[in-house]
């Protein structure tokens, strides 16, 4: 099941593994790399058509600052956030009542509604572009945060049902027969015996919802259309010119975008990694 380890004496599959490994580290890394150094770059740089050499001038932090003085990057910053940490909360919350339900207690249906949040994983988007935008045009919700908050909150809530679900499955069931002999009411058990275990799972779910939200571009161009509610991937396609486009300015708006979601991964980088790998085998 698993790739056996290559042993110390083949040296030369040791190297072959560590010179293949290093090549699609590179290719991998390299539309990242291009990004960063065009970042850096002088506007006359780019007109020269120096795209992947190495910076002629470079402006290490000129750019950089365009993008708070010159375009509404900040704007559409602080709407990500608007957007994207309500929405966690409300899929962290849902999901692990879901999750603790789902595991814990057999009603009629429960395999079907299961069945449910996991499908809906798999239901593309785009099929739901003209009925959900036609939906929030007459619900008055259209170009506002509240449909993105509720969009992403009903999409994002299948998987991390499924995740918790799982997570919750694989927690000893001794302890909730012990509080069930006690006499413990359901949503003790869950606030004071399921929720302090769950913390390596909130915070992996935390960190793959935030990316997912934070990044998501498809519905950020369905759902609005005004600079005050664009978050940050649709505000980055408003920084393009009619006739010519500022890559530079551009590059760097793209790199400050990215700074959440990474800084959230190396923050709960522990947690994450152990949240992803306990409770993956049972449930």
């Amino acid at each position: 099941m698993y790739p056996r380890p290559i042993p110390e004496s083949a040296l030369l599959q040791r190297r072959l593994y560590m010179a293949v490994l290093g090549l699609a580290l590179l290719v991998w890394l390299l539309p990242l790399i291009a990004v960063t150094m065009t970042s850096f770059r002088s506007t006359q740089d780019i007109m020269s058509g120096n795209y992947w050499g190495w910076p002629v001038a470079p402006t290490l932090i000129g750019n950089y600052a365009q993008v708070f003085t010159q375009t509404p990057m900040a704007r559409f910053f602080g709407n990500s956030l608007v957007i994207t940490i309500p929405s966690v909360l409300l899929v962290l919350v849902l999901s692990t009542l879901n999750g603790f339900v789902l595991s814990r207690y057999r009603f009629r249906g429960a395999t079907l509604l299961f069945a449910v949040f996991v499908g809906g994983n798999f239901l593309p988007h785009q099929i739901l572009m003209i009925p959900v935008r036609d939906l929030m045009v007459k619900a008055g919700l259209y170009d506002t945060f509240y449909a993105l908050i509720l969009f992403h909150v009903a999409f994002q809530t299948g998987f991390a049902t499924l995740f918790m679900r799982n997570f919750i499955a694989s927690l000893p069931g001794e302890l909730f027969d012990a509080a069930r002999a006690e006499g413990v009411s359901p949503p003790k058990v869950l606030w004071y015996i399921v929720v302090p275990l769950l913390r390596p799972a909130l915070a992996a779910l935390a960190v793959l919802t935030f990316t997912f939200i934070w990044n998501d571009y498809f519905w950020a161009v369905v759902l609005t259309q005004s600079d005050s509610v664009k978050p940050v991937t649709a505000g980055l396609a408003n920084l393009k010119g009619e006739w010519l486009s500022a890559w530079n300015v551009v590059a760097a708006a793209t790199m400050i975008a990215a700074i959440p979601p990474v800084a959230m991964f190396f923050l709960m980088q522990r947690h994450f990694i152990a949240g992803l790998t306990a409770g993956a085998v049972k449930g």
